[in-house]
């Protein structure tokens, strides 16, 4: 994990690229706030229970469920400029879509839903290979990138809303779709102009199939990475219950219209901007761990809120706290899920961030939506808060320190594999021995050393792992762990990090002898010819 560092908010629009590509993300993302009031705002009218207004939510974010880590594996198999290019592309279809069908009058709440999802779709797909290419694009300063992202998007979300709700006021759920749709221009004509830099060669590109297997196998062994998908999850579902909710609180309990509506959400979106901007300054004073602990208490306040502020004077100022929490909680989620893992999995893993995250918000507004028919909106809220509150409590098992650095560079320390002639990309399975030499005194040491190392080789490529004893020898040890193929292996090699020597190391410092341990790759043995 890199060190912790507090660089400028702004720093990374220093990039050209980076900076075109944000201005054309924030007005992208104000025409997808625009979309949500108008969804949401629609489906009051088309049909006003709280199941139907909450499933507009669930629409958005259930596609992540369905193509989430085979949008990460694309990601990191194709070319990430032109996969960005389609995605946007399939948005802007369904958005005009939406758009054209309201205007005309043939919208149903069961359309709605179904190119709502379209649009939810598109930006699963779109989502990991967008993330991914923030470390192309800034380099450094990738904390900073982040929270800035995070900024546009709730700059996004503060005059999206707003800007949706007068707009649906005075024109309709159809105009903002429309304008939606002409939103995702912008970012198409960025994206098209980027010269993207080819990838390394040298290696056969991984299929789809074989890079999934790879992703759900690193992320299946990496601790770090299951604590920020656990404690992201546990606070998305106690949060997704304020934005589930929030259009039925607005009409049936507050009294408002779209307007009122979107000037709720746009408080929400200034909280965030300026949260996002004080946030370097609070990193400075707090730990990681405390930072999340007051901003999830604040969250769940925000929550709550609703029940006691039945004002928008009164309820505005609440939402703006609200805001603030948010960006500061999902911001470090998000910086968290990216510096946990290399690069070569990055849209994979943070695939899979997205599944826990935008996966919980669509599953959480299901179930708030749900309680909300039984019970009234006050008591939801309130469990909802209480449920946030409960959430704290898994930092006790999987706290988040960013001061605590793993450098994830590759390291190439490992020697290049010997053979007489060189395999098949496709050969395989392939399986690896490295015989040791350890004292008797020291095995028991030595072996607690070595499950450190079975978790970086099963996280790297290997689907089988094993250390052995020679009964014969006792000083004999061989570790062995097979990888689907030569061409994975070869993989392999590039994909160990500088902390993943480090691990070896504290292994192989019990090896004696001058001799470094013996490794050799064995190919599994497949007849050339079937006799007759």
């Amino acid at each position: 994990m890199e060190p912790r560092s507090h660089p400028s908010t702004w720093s990374p629009l220093r990039q050209p690229l980076f900076r075109a590509l944000w201005i054309a993300s924030v007005a992208s993302n104000i025409g997808t706030w625009m979309q949500n009031v108008g969804a949401a705002w629609l489906m009051t009218s088309l049909a006003p229970t709280p199941a139907m207004v909450a499933l507009v939510q669930a629409a958005t974010t259930l596609p992540v469920f369905l193509v989430g880590v085979p949008a990460g594996a694309v990601a990191d198999v194709v070319d990430r400029r032109r996969l960005l290019l389609a995605t946007q592309g399939w948005m802007l279809c369904a958005a005009a879509l939406l758009g054209v069908l309201t205007l005309v009058n043939e919208i149903t709440p069961w359309s709605l839903l179904l190119l709502t999802f379209a649009l939810g779709l598109g930006a699963a797909m779109n989502a990991p290979a967008w993330q991914a290419i923030i470390p192309e694009l800034v380099q450094e300063d990738l904390k900073a990138a982040v929270t800035l992202n995070g900024i546009g998007y709730n700059v996004a979300r503060a005059v999206g809303p707003a800007l949706g709700g007068a707009v649906v006021a005075a024109f309709g759920s159809g105009a903002v779709f429309v304008l939606n749709a002409c939103s995702f221009l912008g970012v198409m004509i960025v994206l098209y102009r980027w010269h993207r830099p080819a990838g390394p060669g040298g290696l056969p590109v991984e299929d789809v199939f074989g890079a999934m297997r790879a992703g759900v196998r690193y992320v299946r062994h990496s601790p770090p990475v299951h604590g920020v998908l656990l404690r992201t999850g546990a606070f998305i579902f106690g949060g997704s219950a304020l934005w589930a909710l929030l259009p039925l609180v607005v009409r049936e309990d507050l009294g408002l219209d779209a307007t009122g509506y979107g000037l709720i959400l746009g408080c929400l979106g200034i909280g965030a901007v300026g949260g996002g901007l004080l946030l370097p300054k609070i990193e400075r004073r707090l730990s990681t761990d405390r930072l999340l602990t007051i901003a999830v208490v604040f969250f769940a306040f925000a929550t709550a809120g609703p029940i006691y502020a039945q004002q928008l004077t009164t309820l505005s100022p609440i939402m703006i706290i609200g805001g603030s929490a948010w960006i500061a909680i999902m911001s470090t989620f998000n910086v968290a899920a990216q510096v946990t893992v290399p690069g070569w999995v990055r849209a994979r893993a943070l695939a899979v961030y997205g599944i826990v995250a935008q996966g919980g918000m669509a599953v959480g507004s299901a179930v708030w939506g749900l309680i909300a028919e039984r019970v009234s909106l006050s008591t939801t809220l309130v469990l909802a808060a209480a449920t946030l509150a409960a959430s704290i409590a898994t930092a006790l098992r999987y706290p988040m320190r960013f001061e605590e650095a793993s450098d994830l560079t590759p390291s190439e320390h490992w020697p290049e594999p010997v053979f007489s002639t060189e395999p098949e990309p496709d050969a395989g399975p392939v399986l690896v021995t490295v015989e040791y030499t350890v004292e008797p005194a020291r095995a028991e040491k030595f072996v607690t050393a070595m499950r450190a190392v079975r978790t970086q080789r099963l996280r790297d490529g290997a689907y089988r792992w094993g250390l052995y004893n020679d009964t014969a020898a006792p000083s004999r040890f061989v570790e062995t762990f097979v990888v689907e193929s030569w061409a994975e292996h070869v993989r392999q090699h590039g994909r160990v990090t500088v902390a993943d020597r480090d691990v070896e190391e504290i292994a192989r410092a019990f090896h004696v002898g001058a001799a470094p341990p013996v490794i050799a790759h064995l190919i599994y043995a497949r007849p050339t010819a079937v006799e007759t």
